[in-house]
């Protein structure tokens, strides 16, 4: 499934033009290459990358990072790397162990290059290799709602705004209803 401009548009609650320009290419690129394909499993990835990315205006956390010193769950064990490895990418991949496993799997060193991660290209690709990584295309199958948003923020943080970015995009995409997702 690929999307147009008006398409991500109406999908994406807060995408400006420049925005949907900007990352129209790399969001169809990911979708297809994480068989992110049909409505559903699109609805879904657009409700996560929309909250998590301020509708396509964040691509970099507005926290500076500082939370996450010594974060040995995000295999922060050096000093800064609370604030070098913070969340970046439309899905904000945070913390050096993510970093890592993502260079790992596009042989790209984001570790010494964390700042590649706000190109639209590989801000749009890391979300993808997030939600292939959590099996999320499975979650969103099943419309488990509540399952991807613990997957991808760890909790519900932003559950409310997260769910009205899904039923946006549900019926921008043509789901009869907007299918209510299940818990």
């Amino acid at each position: 499934m690929q999307l147009t401009k008006q398409l991500l548009m109406a999908a994406l609650v807060g995408t400006t033009a420049a925005e949907a320009d900007k990352f129209l290419g790399p969001i169809n690129q990911t979708l297809a290459a994480y068989h992110i394909n049909t409505p559903l499993r699109v609805a879904h990835f657009l409700a996560q990358i929309g909250h998590e990315s301020c509708g396509l205006d964040a691509v970099r956390e507005y926290a500076s990072g500082v939370a996450y010193e010594g974060r040995k769950d995000l295999g922060n064990v050096v000093k800064g790397d609370g604030v070098k490895f913070r969340g970046r990418g439309l899905i904000q991949i945070t913390g050096r162990a993510n970093y890592y496993a993502l260079s790992k799997a596009f042989n790209v060193d984001f570790i010494a290059n964390p700042l590649l991660l706000e190109s639209p290209t590989y801000a749009a690709l890391s979300a993808g290799w997030y939600w292939n990584s959590r099996s999320l295309n499975a979650m969103a199958d099943g419309n488990f709602f509540d399952t991807i948003t613990k997957r991808i923020n760890g909790g519900t943080n932003g559950y409310a705004d997260r769910l009205n970015r899904f039923l946006v995009a549900a019926k921008a995409l043509g789901i009869p209803g907007g299918v209510v997702p299940k818990a």
